[in-house]
C-alpha cells in the first residue's frame, strides 16, 4: 500500500533550511525539497514572508531561478505564497512579521513580487484593512492569484468588501492574532461567519490551535473548505534548537514549539505533515478519507491542480425492460 501524499501550501522552511535567506544555495534548496520528498509531501508552495519587498522579490527571484534548471525544484515548488508585506501593524496581529516592514497595499509594491516569480506566485496573504478600496485584492485575482486574508483585524464590513473584490481564502485561522481579544466581536468569529465564502488553512500541530478548538473549527467550515498546512520554518525535523527565519533567530524548545524569546507569540511550526496527518487521525479522530481531504486533495482542487475523475456512469435494468443511466 503506498503511503498518503501531502500538498503544503505555506512553509516558510525544512530540514534546517530557511527558504528567507538572501542568496539561498541551489544545494540547500535540494536538500530541502529531498527531504520533503522523503517525508512525502508531494509538492509546496514556499513562502516568503514580510520583509522589504526589494528584498523579498529577491528571494522569490533566486527560487524561481534556480527551480528553473533542475528537475526536482520544478517538481517540488509548485510556486509561492506571498505573505505580506500589506498585513496588520497591531501587536499580536503583526505575529512574527517584522511590523516594521508591514504596510498598506499599492500595485508599486506588488508588482515586483509577481514579476520576480514569473507567473509562480499562487497565493498572496493580506490584511483587508491595508488594501484600501481593494484594488489590489482586484488586480491579484485578474493576475489568477488566490487572495488570502491573514495578519489582519479587518473589520467585518472591510472583510465583506474584500469577498466582493475575489478574497477566497483565510490564512491559518485561530494565529495571527492577539491571545486577548473581544470574546465575541473578534477576527475568528468574523471570519467564521463568512465560512460559505472562504476557504480556511488550519495549523494541525496541537500548539497553534488545541485540537479540540481545531475540531470546532472544521464542524462550522466543513471539511470540504478546509485545509492543513505546515507552516514550516526550518527547524521542521530536525529537533530543539535556535533557527533561521529570515533575520531572525526562533528557539525551539524540548516541546518541539518554535517561540519568540518573550514567548509573546509562535515563530511558525516545526512539525512535518506527516506528523499533521497523524494528529487528524489520532487526535480529532479523522478517518483516512478525510486525512487525505485536507492534507492533499483540498489544497490541489483550490489551486486548480486538480480535477476529480468524472463519475462513472453504468446501465441497469429498468423496470420497463429497458436501461438507465445510474452514477456511481
Amino acid at each position: 500500500m503506498s503511503r498518503a501524499k501531502f500538498i503544503d501550501v505555506q512553509i516558510n522552511g525544512y530540514y534546517g533550511v530557511d527558504f528567507n535567506q538572501d542568496d539561498i544555495s541551489e544545494e540547500d534548496l535540494q536538500a530541502a525539497c529531498l527531504g520533503l520528498e522523503r517525508d512525502n509531501v508531494e509538492s509546496v508552495l514556499i513562502t516568503i514572508i514580510t520583509d522589504d519587498v526589494a528584498r523579498m522579490s529577491a528571494r522569490i527571484a533566486r527560487i524561481t531561478q534556480l527551480r528553473a534548471n533542475d528537475p526536482l525544484l520544478q517538481r517540488m515548488i509548485a510556486g509561492f505564497h506571498v505573505e505580506g508585506p500589506f498585513i496588520s501593524t497591531e501587536p499580536g496581529y503583526v505575529g512574527a512579521h517584522p511590523v516594521t516592514a508591514a504596510c498598506q497595499a499599492t500595485w508599486d509594491k506588488t508588482a515586483p513580487l509577481l514579476e520576480a516569480g514569473e507567473g509562480l506566485v499562487r497565493v498572496f496573504t493580506l490584511a483587508p484593512e491595508q488594501d484600501v478600496d481593494q484594488l489590489v485584492t482586484r488586480r491579484l485575482v485578474d493576475e489568477d492569484v488566490i487572495v488570502s486574508a491573514g495578519h489582519t483585524n479587518a473589520t467585518l464590513d472591510q472583510l465583506d468588501a474584500s469577498l466582493d473584490a475575489g478574497l477566497s481564502m483565510f490564512t491559518h485561522l485561530g494565529n495571527g492574532c492577539p491571545r486577548l481579544m473581544d470574546r465575541h466581536d473578534n477576527i475568528i468569529q468574523r471570519a467564521l461567519s463568512r465560512s460559505d465564502r472562504l476557504h480556511f488553512g488550519f495549523i494541525a500541530d496541537g500548539a497553534h490551535v488545541p485540537f479540540f478548538a481545531l475540531k470546532n473549527y472544521l464542524e462550522i467550515v466543513g471539511l470540504e473548505r478546509a485545509f492543513v498546512v505546515s507552516d514550516a520554518i526550518a527547524a521542521a525535523g530536525c529537533g530543539p534548537g535556535v533557527y533561521a527565519l529570515g533575520d531572525q533567530e526562533v528557539t525551539v524548545g524540548e516541546d518541539g514549539v518554535p517561540r519568540a524569546e518573550d514567548d509573546s507569540h509562535l515563530v511558525g511550526s516545526a512539525t512535518t505533515m506527516q506528523q499533521m496527518a497523524k494528529n487528524l487521525r489520532f487526535h480529532l479522530g479523522l478517518t483516512t478519507s478525510q486525512v487525505e481531504s485536507l492534507t492533499r486533495v483540498n489544497p490541489l482542487q483550490f489551486l486548480g491542480l486538480y480535477m476529480p475523475p468524472a463519475p462513472l456512469r453504468v446501465k441497469v435494468p429498468s423496470q420497463n425492460g429497458g436501461h438507465q443511466a445510474t452514477t456511481t
